[in-house]
Order: structure tokens, then sequence, then C-alpha cells
């Protein structure tokens, strides 16, 4: 394997060398696999990799040092891979085939394949032998202990799957019916098994509240833990099986309706499985829950030293806080400084198998201030014996780590590389790179020597918010003293999100929009990739920032910071700046242009929203944002559609029909309405694909179709000013 990196590293620099290449193909660009869903068993270690599209399980088995792929698509179908659970032994894997139902029932079909898709629970020997077995459709599989059954969620309800009965078919498929385990009122989900196996813990959702349930095979009956008027969630086992640990929120009231940027209180609650009663161990001090116990993967854990770890963001930040079980008390910041100064994130996690130490990753700037645009994996002792150590400096993205025997693996990715899989040892500081290799994908395609670092750009809003931003320079080979290139604004969505300085670990969306920004930098644009208001990365007040959104979208500011500082570069031409982006970047575009078509001479919107005020009706009550009656008026001021009479500036759109996150109907009445005032747009349309595309060929059709369309506004621009200051 040693052979093989060096080998790989010497393609580079030989290319590098001989080549020294400045263009590349936005195929070549997006062509090097991305690796997410890291999971670790026993012995084993389990994640996807896309390669243009088409998706493949891989396992590594460290003590036999083999990787095996474990299943063999040779196209892309646009179903993912995703809900990894081993099996005790790690001789089993399950998993989820396909994306979930929408309100209509349908599944994600985007090659609109008359047959239809699902998703379904499927399990494959690890050793390789034999082909994955369909389970039955549903997700959130999970091995009971004893390892013959299988639980899943199907339709709100908890099925079990004999999986003795249906190893012995062997033709692929499942001939053992899975059946329902229990009938309970409510949508039920977070079913799991007791550590002996005797029992089942799930959730059941009942609208206004939420109630913690606890099954008993033997005697079929269900106790529920401190019933109360609120909402119940992420229940967690004591190891020994006897309590149970969860956190509370209160319940709905009339007419409230779901915020995703507000937040809530919350409370740490500890309950007796065998009586069903329950006490509060700790609560927030103010509204301080939501985010930061739906982001993290796994928001709640009760350790094998008897502590309870959550996820909190009441001091400011979004840190993991430790609490005794047994005797209440204030909880104390596992990941943070111990001097105090925790201004930074910690995000996904893993523990030590006798619970002592944790990882974790961060954006803690405390070893080099570029940090805080990066993430790095951290460890610390969670009886707040020591202060958190960094384990991978340098200039990489590494990301949710998993530990298996004296092996820490994560995902990592740099400035120049997209996201693979790495390791180290327990003790050394040498990094392994395990996926991808060389014969894993066309390395002399992929433009690794002729990417360019991005730099980090501080700017400052009209109204003094600090916003953190990446600059992508065209390289020296597009580069000369006199001409001056086009500018562009990239808006990510989320909009709680944070682009870095490097390969985006937070799935193929932002790592295909790091690329392109790369790709159009090679192209000659200076490209300013915006962290405005609203996202993750810079603190509670920063994410929470007010009269955001529909609310007065405070945030347009951060995009007019952006292009004061393009318009002040000696090497950007003023008059040549777009926008891109999507989702709530697309938001972002679209208002740019709606209000500034004299910054902004054009712009590419996928799958943007254009109206708050239709979304807080039409979208679901409220739209997600809490969009009331009383919001109305600012909700539409707030959108690009209020200011359409002064939007002159050329426009493509960009929209999956089949979108779950953003209504189809946003685009469709915009267009329109720009067409009737002879506005110049154009329209890209894919049937039946979602927001996040699931087809790699649409990606890059929207890419290869936002090229074309910046060249043609503004590479070609007759606005196009040559003076120099």
């Amino acid at each position: 394997m040693k052979r093989a990196v060096i080998l790989f590293l010497l393609l580079f620099f030989y290319r590098a060398d001989a080549q020294t290449p400045a263009r590349f193909s936005i195929d070549d660009v997006l062509s090097a696999p991305y690796c997410s869903n890291l999971t670790a068993g026993s012995d084993h270690v389990v994640w996807v990799s896309t390669t243009e599209g088409v998706r493949n399980v891989y396992v590594y088995t460290p003590t036999s040092n083999k990787t095996r792929k474990l299943t063999s698509q040779t196209v892309d179908d646009g179903q993912d891979f995703s809900e990894f659970c081993f099996s005790p032994d790690g001789r089993q894997l399950a998993y989820v085939r396909g994306s979930g139902k929408n309100r209509e029932g349908v599944s994600p079909n985007p090659t609109s394949n008359p047959a239809g898709a699902e998703q379904a629970v499927y399990v494959v020997a690890v050793d390789g032998n034999g082909q994955p077995r369909r389970i039955g459709a549903g997700s959130h599989p999970t091995f009971s202990p004893s390892e013959n059954q299988l639980l899943f969620m199907q339709g709100g309800q908890v099925m079990v799957a004999d999986l003795v009965t249906n190893q012995t078919k062997r033709n692929g498929q499942n001939n053992s019916v899975p059946t329902k385990l229990f009938s309970a009122r409510g949508f039920l989900s977070d079913a799991n098994w007791s550590p002996d196996g005797s029992s089942v813990l799930f959730v059941s959702n009942r609208g206004y509240h939420n109630l913690i349930g606890v099954y008993r095979l033997a005697e079929r009956t269900i106790t529920w833990l401190a019933p109360d008027v609120d909402r119940d969630k992420t229940p967690v086992w004591s190891p020994d099986g006897k309590r149970v640990a969860f956190l509370r929120q209160p319940g709905q009231r009339h007419g409230e309706l779901e915020n995703i940027m507000g937040g809530n209180r919350f409370a740490v609650w500890v309950a007796d499985v065998a009586t069903g009663e329950g006490r509060e161990l700790w609560h927030s001090p103010a509204d301080d829950g939501g985010f930061a116990q739906y982001y993290p993967a796994e928001p709640l854990r009760w350790t094998a030293a008897n502590q309870l770890l959550f996820f909190s963001e009441h001091q400011g930040w979004m840190h993991v806080y430790a609490l005794s079980p047994d005797s209440p008390g204030q909880p104390r910041n596992v990941t943070g400084n111990a001097d105090g100064s925790s201004h930074y994130e910690a995000e996904e996690t893993c523990l030590s198998p006798d619970g002592k130490t944790l990882y974790f990753s961060a954006n803690n700037p405390a070893n080099d201030t570029l940090d805080i645009d990066r993430r790095h994996i951290w460890r610390v002792s969670t009886d707040g014996s020591g202060k958190p150590e960094l384990l991978t400096p340098g200039t990489g993205i590494e990301t949710d780590p998993v530990l298996v025997g004296d092996r820490l693996f994560y995902r990592s990715a740099g400035w120049n590389r997209s996201t693979g899989i790495a390791y180290r040892k327990l003790g050394e500081p040498r990094e392994t790179t395990l996926f991808p290799q060389p014969a894993d994908f066309d390395a002399q395609r992929f433009p690794t020597a002729a990417l360019v670092e991005p730099k980090q750009v501080i700017l400052k809003a009209a109204d003094g918010t600090t916003v953190h931003a990446q600059l992508f320079l065209p390289p020296p080979s597009r580069q000369t003293s006199a001409a001056r290139h086009p500018g562009l604004i990239f808006l990510h969505g989320g909009p709680m999100r944070q682009m870095l300085l490097g390969w985006h670990y937070r799935g193929s969306y932002y790592a295909n929009a790091y690329a392109m920004n790369q790709y159009l930098a090679s192209q000659g644009y200076v490209v300013l990739s915006v962290n405005f208001r609203a996202g993750i990365g810079y603190g509670r007040a920063f994410r929470r920032a007010d009269k955001q959104g529909p609310r007065g979208a405070s945030e347009y500011q951060d995009v007019l910071a952006g292009a004061k500082y393009l318009q002040n570069r000696a090497d950007v031409d003023p008059l040549r700046i777009g926008l891109w982006g999507g989702s709530y970047g697309g938001y972002l575009t679209a208002m740019g242009l709606a209000r500034n078509s004299d910054l902004f001479a054009a712009g590419v919107d996928l799958h943007g929203v254009h109206d708050w005020s239709w979304r807080g009706n039409m979208f679901s009550p409220g739209g997600g944002w809490g969009i009331g009656e009383a919001d109305m008026k600012v909700a539409f001021e707030s959108s690009p559609n209020h200011n359409l009479d002064f939007w002159r500036s050329p426009c493509l759109f960009v929209h999956g029909d089949d979108d779950r996150n953003v209504t189809f109907a946003e685009t469709v009445d915009l267009v329109q309405k720009l067409r009737a005032r002879n506005v110049p747009t154009e329209v890209l349309i894919f049937p039946d694909d979602v927001h996040s595309f699931l087809l790699h060929k649409n990606w890059v059709k929207t890419y290869k179709a936002l090229d074309v369309f910046f060249g043609k506004y503004l590479l070609a621009s007759d606005r196009s000013s040559t003076a120099t200051k």
C-alpha cells in the first residue's frame, strides 16, 4: 500500500512538472471518487464511494489489511447507499438502498424508471461471499444482540425480520416476510434493541407531543417512560439496560409553527425502565435547543464510563457536554478549551470502547487561525482530566472519526483532493491513505496539479458583521497585468452550512460546488465563496442572526460586502460580477439580481426560494421558517419577487421537478414573471430529479450550462471595462 501511494504521488508530480496544466474540463474535476457514510464495526470499516455517479460499498478489515467491494453497481441510477449497521460479530452488514418517500408516498426516481423506485433494507456478508439480500422496504436497520433478527422502520411502524430463515434462501431474495413487531399509536421511530435483546426502545410521534416507549418481547407489553405533554426524543439505553436517557423539549402549542432557524428549551432526562418513572437531570437556560440536537449524528450518548454526553449551544457554540446520570449538576464542556476560549464548533464524534476518550471533528483555530475554515480531528478525555489534543494538523479537511482497535479512521480531503478515507495508528503522527488508491480512478485525468489553493478572506458587512469567505484566483497562466477578470460570488445553501478552504465534507452537493469554483477559477474568473450569516462554524449568534431570511434578509448585506470586495480588487472588472448558488444560495442569487442588477451582471439560480410569503402558505404551515400571518408582509418584502421591476440582468434557472425541499413552482412562477418583463432567462429542468440532484449527469449538465451562460454574459459581456487602476 505504501508503494502504491508513493507511485500515486510521483505520478502527479511528474504530470505537473511535465505539462504544468492550467486548464481542465468540468468532467475532469468531477471525476475523482467521493467517499461518504464511513461506519465502524468490531473489526471493519465500511463506506460508500461514488465515482461519476456510480455508487458502491467498500469494506476494509485492518487485521487482514484487505479492502473488498461488497456491491457491483456499474451505472448511475441515482439510488444511494446509507444507514450502515454491522452485526455484533461483524460478519454481516445491513444497509439502506434508495431514498425516503415524499408527501405523496413516492421515493425519488430520477431515471424515470417505469418500474418505479423504492427505499429498502439489505443485508450482505462482510467477507464478500454471496449477494446482498433484500429484507424489505424500509430504513434504519439494527441487529439484535443474538444477530438472529433485524429491526427496521417501515411507514412509521417497527418491523422485524428473521435472519436465520432468510439466510437459508440462496436466491438473493427475501422469502421470509418481515412482520410488524407490535402495534402502537403514532408514527414510530428510533427503534433500538436493549443490550440483552429482551426489549425494544422506540419513540411514538403524536403530533403535538412525543412519547418514549419500551416494548418487552416476552410479555408483549409496552411501558411508557415519564409520559408528559412534551416532545421526547433521541432515547438511549444505559449500558446495563435498566434505564433510558432522552432529551425533552416542550410540546407544541396551538398555532406554533416550525422554524428551523429558531430554538427551543430542552432538558436531559433519565427514566427507570421497570417503573417508567423519570426525572430531569438538567435543563437549558434558554431556547438553546434545536440545531445541536438534530445536526450531529448522535446528539445523546450513555457511555460505558457511566456518563451522559450531549450536544448543546447553551454557551454560544456547539460543543459536547458531560453529565452524570446519578448526581444532577451543571454539565461540563468536554470539547471546549480549558481556558474557556471555545469559539469553535464540535461536530461528528466517536468514543473509545471504555467511554473514556472522545474523538471529534472541529474547526478549532487554536493551532492555526485558518482552521476556523477547515475541519480537523481532536481527542479529549471525557473525565475532564486533560485539554483537547489535535491529531490531524495541516491544511486538510478531516471529519467523521471512527475507531477500530488501535486505528483511528476518518474522511480526509484537501484543497486539491476529493474526500477519501484515511487512518492513523493511535500514538503515531503519520496518516495512511486507505481509499482511493491509484487503481480506484483515473488519476491522470483528475487535475490535481492544476487546482489553486483558496485563500481566506474576512469581510465586514455594512452593519459591522464579520463574514468569512474563500477566494479562488485564476492560475498564473490566466493572469495578466493589463486585463481585469470577471468576478463571481458563490453562495451556499442550507443556510446551515459553511464552505471551507478545501473539498467539502457534507455530501456531494457542496463537494461538487467546491470543484466547480476551482473550474471557474481555471477559466479566468475571480471567485469569492461567501459564508454569509445564518451559516454554521462561527457560533450560535452568527447562525441565528437577527432579521435573516423572511424576517428582513439581513444576510443580503454579506452578499453586498462580497461584491464591494471584488469591485475594489485591481484584478476584477467591477462591471462583470455574477452570482451563483443553490437552494438558499439560489434565493440570494435571485435577490441580488432583483435588487441590484446594477451590481450583478448575471446569475445562475439553482432551485432557489423566490417568495417567502408563498412558501409560508403553500410549502408547509410556516414554510419551515415559522412564517405566520403577521410575518407575511415582511416575508414578501424579503423576497426576490418583491423587486422584479428592478430586475434587468439575465439569469439561468436550474431545477428538478421532484424537489422535496424547494417547491418546483417557485421557479415556474418566477420565470413566467420575468419573461413577461422581457428579462433574459434560460432554464434547465430535470424531470423526476430531486433537490440535491441524484444523477451525476445532471450535475455535469448544470455546470456545463453555467459555464456557457457566464461565458456569454461575463467573459464576452458588452459591459466589460478594460480600464486599470
